[in-house]
């Protein structure tokens, strides 16, 4: 026998597991696989646990949203761009579900380069070794002639690029989102981190054009936010820090000017690991004001094609 005294269980308290409530039912199971199945059909098969019906209800509540007349916003990143999501994003602008986009100063530049070369993403480990990382000329000539001369003409960085690539008529611009939204009157914004990127590194970089156009951009993204009350989608997809940190300043003006009547939206975030400011800005802080929030995880070139599937559908339905 042992020395030392054990807790006595007799007098433990039980309870009948039909009196216990349970988080997992089986009929809320995945269902095994059949060949040929349409995509609405897979969809169905998720199981009803944990993120299991969330692609769903985020299609239901983005075409919810354009029905009701409320706006769909979408924060992007730029490996969005580099994994190939361009003609996903696209076809849901023209067909009229996306509201507004909002990108990062790297986005810009690979949506650029697309259009322009049909190329983009440099060896960057084989450019610092040769000292010409960064260095493309025809990108940053492009790039920081069209923001130095749209912005002279009081645009915002998005329009400035857009009307530019338009006009340009490059050879691969039907693969370019930010020409895309130029042409269908969507406001897409580009929020830039001076000395971020590698447009930045070129003598023709013009500091006050870069920040006044970003700047510009900046209060355009907040008015086209103000359409996400009651019902809207706020979607941040692979942006960890300065999107979820402009979509908050946004927030919290149109709070600032509207007060509670700025609720009762969506806030979504996407990204291959959940980092700390994009859950909290884009989810927690939604949730905080009165909306809702989900968060899923896995890689952009999955994500994004099923989800646009997953709008189309219920867009069609």
């Amino acid at each position: 026998m042992s020395r030392y005294p054990e807790f006595d269980l007799d007098a433990v308290r039980t309870e009948s597991i039909a009196e216990r409530v349970s988080k997992v039912r089986v009929e809320d199971f995945a269902r095994a696989p059949e060949p040929g199945r349409s995509f609405a059909d897979w969809l169905a098969t998720l199981p009803r646990i944990l993120a299991g019906p969330d692609l769903a209800e985020i299609a239901r509540s983005i075409v919810s949203a354009r029905r009701g007349g409320r706006a769909v916003v979408l924060a992007m990143g730029a490996h969005v761009v580099k994994t190939g999501m361009a003609p996903i994003l696209i076809d849901l602008m023209e067909r009229g579900l996306v509201t507004a986009i909002a990108v990062n100063g790297a986005f810009a530049i690979h949506d650029v380069e697309i259009a322009l070369f049909g190329t983009t993403s440099e060896d960057v480990v084989a450019g610092l070794q040769r000292g010409t990382f960064g260095m493309a000329r025809e990108t940053a000539a492009f790039y920081n002639g069209a923001i130095r001369s749209g912005e002279a003409r009081g645009l915002g960085a998005g329009e400035c690029l857009g009307a530019a690539l338009i006009e340009a008529q490059p050879p691969h611009g039907d693969a370019s989102v930010v020409a895309a939204a130029h042409r269908l009157g969507i406001p897409l914004t580009v929020h830039i981190a001076l000395g971020a990127d590698i447009v930045h590194c070129h003598p023709d970089a013009l500091g006050s054009a870069l920040g006044g156009a970003s700047l510009r951009d900046f209060r355009i993204l907040t008015e086209a936010m103000r359409g996400l009350a009651d019902g809207g989608v706020l979607l941040n997809i692979g942006s960890a820090v300065l999107l979820p940190e402009v979509l908050l300043k946004a927030i919290a003006l149109l709070r600032n000017r509207l007060g509670e009547a700025f609720t009762g939206f969506l806030g979504v975030n996407f990204d291959f690991i959940q980092s700390y400011r994009s859950n909290q800005q884009v989810v927690t802080r939604v949730r905080s004001i009165g909306g809702r929030g989900i968060s899923l995880t896995g890689h952009h070139e999955i994500l994004i094609p099923l989800l646009g599937q997953a709008v189309v559908d219920e867009a069609t339905r």
